[in-house]
């Protein structure tokens, strides 16, 4: 085992978990050694045991851990035997508890390489049910979407670049590793190489052309794109324009709309394919 004893959270090896912003992250090639190949994607942090056991289980590549002495025999001892040589840090815990939010992830944190992401056509050629993400900037709700994707049969995820990153380290968190299962990628917010892919385009919202969610057609749909928007400003109006459909969720007691990530949870198990 490769443990390094820390005496100070200012230690430059220490920048990705406690000195870089998650822009930086993302950058990291910049910040870091920018020789080294393991950052030329960019960095992320995942915490917790079974976050980290869901990331490597989808093959993420891991750069080092950061955990109190006691889990080294402990909750991280299974980790840092998959992980082979690499860094492990450690110190009191008075130390790490210093580090903000630390405490909260159960005393291991990983810092990970970010892998090169899949383009559009790639993760899309085989599949049936996918999301497109517009301008959700909510990291907790980006999770919570991975999270039911994941579960309900959601093939894959786009977003497009005014969306919160799903490698954010509390995005990661409340996806309970989620964001490893369901291929992703960016995307603009057009759909011709989508409807290239034979793909209709379902815009949730409100409008007076929408039709309810429980309609039978919509899962006659061999190929679907769930179109999902801010629970505040929702979809723009070009947005749900270009649609194919215009749907909703039929609500009661006068209530309009649903928490985006809730809406989704919702969407997806109704238009799951059967």
């Amino acid at each position: 085992m490769n443990i390094q004893e820390i005496t100070s959270l200012e230690q430059p090896e220490l920048a990705p978990y406690c000195q870089l912003t998650e822009h930086q992250l993302r950058q990291a090639s910049h910040f870091m050694d920018d020789t080294n190949a393991s950052y030329a994607n960019g960095i992320f942090i995942a915490e917790s045991p079974k976050v980290i056991h869901v990331a490597l289980n989808a093959g993420y590549r891991p750069l080092s851990l950061l955990c109190e002495r006691r889990h080294i025999t402990g909750d991280a001892a299974s980790i840092i035997e998959r992980c082979g040589d690499i860094p492990v840090y450690t110190g009191n815990r008075e130390l790490l508890a210093s580090l903000t939010g630390y405490t909260l992830t159960r005393g291991v944190l990983c810092a990970m390489s970010r892998p090169q992401l899949p383009s559009i056509a790639d993760i899309c050629s085989q599949a049936h049910r996918i999301v497109i993400i517009q301008g959700v900037s909510d990291t907790t709700n980006i999770g919570a979407i991975f999270r039911s994707a994941a579960a309900l049969g959601i093939d894959a995820v786009l977003l497009t670049p005014d969306s919160c990153d799903p490698l954010n380290r509390r995005a990661v968190r409340v996806s309970m590793g989620s964001v490893f299962l369901v291929p992703w990628t960016w995307t603009e917010p057009s759909f011709h190489d989508l409807r290239a892919q034979g793909f209709k385009i379902a815009a949730m919202a409100l409008s007076d052309d929408s039709i309810p969610l429980g309609d039978p057609m919509l899962n006659s749909i061999e190929r679907l794109a769930i179109l999902m928007g801010t629970e505040g400003d929702g979809l723009p109006h070009e947005a749900i324009s270009a649609a194919d459909y215009v749907v909703r969720i039929p609500m009661s007691h006068q209530v309009d709309s649903l928490n985006v990530a809730a809406a989704a949870a919702v969407a997806f198990w109704e238009l799951r394919r059967r």
